[in-house]
């Protein structure tokens, strides 16, 4: 049997917290917008109508219908690497995870994302839009992420990082302001005279 991957990335704009990309996988001929109604880019889905179609990507998993792996690369990768590199080994981890043998996919990815040169695959621009896998696996970063997001809250409570997920709200820079960086922050990201708390 051959499979399609579909790949795209969460989170390469915030100030902190990690990049995620999200890769699913399902078999040649899956008819993803029948199986995951509604399913679009993640940027124009509502939270909740995410966590809906989350939901129902963990219950094709359980099916045995679809596979699928969200990775991350940190706020101190991103600093060190520059956003791109850490996107790309996240993408490679992904993907190197799930398809196993290269010979029996496809890999269809968003943007400007590679995968690895020994992959048969195609980039497609605006395809989180056009591409329902794509969608699927914008989804599946995101939701992911912003889990990850509301967990990192927690620890960091002073930031609000459970209402903004680390982009650069007016209320995030006066935390900022406030509170100078924590550990999650990206400071390639941020350009005002803080020092490190």
């Amino acid at each position: 049997m051959r499979y399609v991957l579909g790949v795209d990335e969460a989170g390469r704009g915030p100030l902190a917290g990690p990049v995620a990309v999200g890769v699913v996988m399902v078999a040649e001929g899956f008819d993803v917008a029948k199986e995951f109604v509604g399913v679009a880019d993640s940027k124009k889905l509502s939270e909740k109508r995410r966590e809906k179609i989350f939901e129902m990507l963990n219950t094709r998993i359980a099916l045995g219908d679809a596979r699928f792996v969200v990775e991350f690369e940190s706020a101190e990768t991103i600093d060190n690497e520059g956003i791109a590199t850490a996107v790309r080994r996240a993408l490679s981890r992904g993907v190197n995870a799930l398809a196993t043998d290269s010979a029996l996919v496809h890999v269809l990815l968003d943007g400007s994302l590679k995968a690895p040169p020994e992959y048969s695959q195609e980039t497609i621009i605006n395809g989180d839009e056009l591409i329902p896998l794509i969608s699927l696996a914008s989804i599946a970063a995101k939701v992911s992420r912003d889990r990850l997001m509301l967990d990192l809250a927690k620890k960091y409570s002073e930031y609000g990082f459970e209402k903004h997920k680390g982009y650069g709200t007016k209320a995030h820079y006066e935390a900022l302001k406030k509170y100078g960086l924590c550990d999650i922050h990206r400071r390639s990201f941020i350009h005002l005279d803080l020092k490190p708390k």
